[in-house]
């Protein structure tokens, strides 16, 4: 008997019914569905969480979830993200569908370098862009739909905890830089066809450029906020030093040396801290007191992730224990499936555990399973770990389940049953294909590294 897959299912069970039946939060929701899977473990449960404990502080992943969480709360609390959303307005808002070209920018960038989750991403950049859309001759269904649609780009672009959870279960499989480029390339051509269905928008609902006195000139706009763009360096400048004709010539020095104990999902986010501090230091507390209230209004932000994170790894573990991989090998040979079913069958089962949570709370519950059976099956690891990335992308555009929804339709004025097959249409099933794709090896991404 399958006894890890049982406990899996079970697991995912719990963390959905826990979650959207019950409405308790994720982090709660993955205690319980954790305590589930331990009771699949028996009498050797003691045994299990020891091990898995040990695993999971020793987990370089959990350090680097807590070090993007701190990154998100301190781009957002200084302003940065703002002065860059500003920039963005200036630069795109007199074009036709101005506002969504900047929905889409914005959402990437804040998903990307801050991290959120798809409805944070959307009341964030939504907050702007949606009344400006519906201001400027959007239909407030079609606004949200875009706002929707657009969420769940944080999980598409890098640097993000999707991709970090990912690298954590992937282990030796992949090397950091590796999925760092080819999920930026994927990302790219998430961006790129957000970009053309813009256009789409435009052409087929009339959408006319932004008329008004309400346009910041790109130079004032450049001139308030330009530092805020020096934090993309936090980004690049780990990649320049760790992949390319830069990173070939430091390996041969003793700074290559040196660089090779540093993580890189450790650099990013403490380089994006430290940017971000420089540029907004104005606005950063002057006194003991006011940091103690800094730091403190982030502490719920730090609970959730680093529980959700913490008892995923546990969780995984425990798995692991019971003989996960083991049991998927055993199926997908029982099954015998074509290469190109397996992976739509895995798509769809991302895709619909995405609806209900986000992507980092899906690939905690399903990221490892889905792998191991693409990996087995034959799949490139890497073109494996990407197309999990892609499928949990969809999360913001997932009806009837997903926060974004109903964050962008409250924003817009719109009715969420409105926006669900449009959002399916033009977001999921586009997306869906996408990472099959991916994976099949017939859309290319780099997987050198």
């Amino acid at each position: 008997m399958p006894i890890a897959l049982i406990a899996l299912a079970v697991f995912i069970a719990v963390i959905v019914v826990w979650n959207v039946v019950f409405k308790r939060n994720m982090a709660e929701a993955m205690i319980v569905g954790f305590l589930a899977t331990l009771l699949f473990a028996g009498v050797d449960a003691p045994r299990f969480v020891v091990d898995a404990l040990s695993d999971a502080i020793e987990n370089e992943v959990l350090f680097a979830a807590a070090a993007f969480v701190f990154m998100t709360y301190f781009v957002q609390k200084t302003g940065v993200m703002d002065r860059l959303v500003g920039i963005l307005s200036s630069l795109l808002g007199r074009l036709p569908g101005g506002p969504a070209l900047v929905d889409t920018v914005a959402s990437g960038a804040m998903g990307a370098l801050a991290g959120g989750s798809n409805t944070g991403n959307a009341a964030a950049s939504g907050s702007i862009t949606g009344p400006w859309m519906v201001k400027t001759g959007w239909t407030p269904h079609r606004a949200a739909t875009v706002i929707a649609g657009n969420a769940g780009l944080g999980a598409a672009l890098p640097p993000s905890a999707s991709m970090i959870i990912m690298i954590g279960f992937a282990g030796t499989l992949v090397t950091t830089s590796q999925v760092y480029m080819a999920l930026l390339v994927a990302g790219l051509y998430q961006v790129v066809y957000r970009i053309f269905l813009t256009g789409w928008f435009v052409y087929r609902d009339g959408i006319k450029a932004e008329q008004g006195g309400d346009h910041v000139p790109l130079r004032q706009s450049w001139k308030q906020g330009w530092p805020s763009t020096l934090i993309f360096i936090g980004a690049v400048l780990p990649i320049l030093l760790t992949v390319g004709p830069l990173a070939n010539f430091l390996e041969s020095t003793k700074i290559g040396e040196a660089m090779g104990d540093i993580s890189l999902i450790m650099w990013i986010p403490l380089l994006i801290i430290f940017i971000s501090g420089a540029v907004a230091w104005r606005q950063l507390p002057k006194t003991p007191k006011a940091w103690w209230t800094f730091m403190g209004d982030g502490v719920p932000q730090f609970y959730t992730i680093g529980t959700i994170l913490f008892f995923a790894i546990m969780a995984s573990e425990i798995l692991a224990s019971l003989g996960l991989d083991r049991d998927v090998n055993m199926v997908l040979e029982g099954l015998s499936l074509p290469l190109w079913l397996l992976v739509v069958l895995v798509g769809m089962l991302v895709v619909l555990v995405a609806g209900p949570l986000s992507s980092s709370a899906t690939l905690s519950a399903v990221g490892q399973v889905s792998l191991f059976a693409l990996v087995g099956a034959g799949v490139e690891p890497i073109l494996a770990l990407i197309a999990i990335l892609v499928f949990a992308s969809t999360e913001g555009a997932s009806p009837p389940a997903s926060g974004s929804i109903f964050v962008a339709c409250g924003i817009t004025g719109a009715k969420p049953e409105k926006t669900f097959i449009p959002l399916v249409i033009y977001y999921v099933i586009p997306f869906f294909f996408l990472g099959t794709f991916i994976a099949l090896g017939i859309i290319p991404v780099p997987t050198g590294g």
